[in-house]
């Protein structure tokens, strides 16, 4: 399954943001810390090392990723020139004080009201982008919504004479090269619902956590899931849970069931969970990259999952 979607305020978008780089001094990228690689725009990179600016890293709903996957995404992030790279909360108002003085040591030449730090805040769409923006302007100015693109145009909020925030709206990019990457937005709820199918991603979703953490999904829906697939999880999570299609003779409502899991993997209700590691990221790349050498007109869809 390849999940595109790329609606059409993106492209004004990724225009205004263009303009808007050539007179902020740092990127601010908020990520999603269950998949910080996959929710990484690499147009966002392209724009501001094209302008040479330094970005800040905000690894967002590190609360319900996985702390080790953290810390070495962490440590992975920090290698790189010009960036730094912190874990964050944007519902923890501790952790979102934090970020005009991590920012500030990317800029250190701005910092008064003669030269006030300016930073453009960007990422994909649903990482937290407007909770962050609320949290550090301490009132609502930025909508806020349960759907991913509920921001479609840009914003500057003059925070105090030190500092300003431009607001963008989350952006995608035309082209998802791997269908693994579109899979994992499509479970963190980073498309559009009419982008994927529920089920073709529980089922996604629901291998990987077979693989990874099985315990979680025993412990969340009492089953034991020894010798079952993605397939046959969502079966049984619709069995315990009474998901039945009316006048369908008992018949399980297996989309129901998919919606269930999906919803407890976004919400942290299964629990602490991340979809990528550096490690695993980088041998999928070097797999990906053999393919294309040994056979390249055949690799255009060839995404696995280590």
């Amino acid at each position: 399954m390849s999940i595109q979607w790329f609606p059409g305020h993106m492209t004004q978008a990724r225009k205004k943001a263009t303009e808007t780089l050539a007179m902020t001094d740092v990127v601010v990228e908020v990520l999603d810390a269950r998949l910080p690689q996959a929710s990484s725009n690499p147009m966002i990179h392209e724009l501001r090392r094209h302008r040479q600016r330094p970005c800040l890293k905000l690894l967002n709903k590190a609360d319900m990723a996985d702390p080790v996957a953290t810390k070495a995404w962490l440590d992975y992030f920090s290698q790189q020139p010009g960036v730094k790279a912190v874990a964050i909360s944007c519902k923890k108002a501790s952790d979102v004080a934090r970020i005009p003085a991590l920012a500030q040591q990317l800029a250190p030449t701005r910092c008064d009201a003669v030269k006030p730090l300016r930073l453009l805040i960007m990422g994909i769409p649903n990482v937290g982008k407007s909770t962050l923006i609320n949290a550090l302007v301490r009132k609502k100015v930025a909508a806020v919504g349960d759907q991913p693109a509920v921001t479609k145009s840009q914003q500057r909020v003059d925070i105090n004479s030190r500092l300003t925030i431009y607001d963008t709206p989350g952006m995608l990019w035309p082209k998802i090269e791997h269908p693994i990457d579109g899979l994992m937005m499509a479970a963190s709820h980073a498309v559009g619902v009419n982008a994927y199918i529920d089920e073709e991603v529980a089922t996604f979703l629901t291998d990987f956590l077979l693989e990874h953490y099985p315990a979680l999904l025993t412990a969340r829906y009492g089953f034991s899931t020894e010798g079952m697939d993605g397939v046959a999880v969502i079966a049984a999570v619709a069995k315990k849970r009474g998901c039945l299609l009316k006048n369908r003779g008992g018949e399980l409502d297996l989309e129901k069931a998919a919606t269930i899991l999906i919803n407890d993997y976004r919400s942290g209700t299964l629990g602490r969970i991340s979809m990528e590691t550096p490690i695993l990221r980088e041998a999928r790349a070097r797999q990906l990259a053999e393919a294309a050498r040994v056979n390249p007109k055949n690799n255009e869809n060839s995404d696995e999952l280590e």
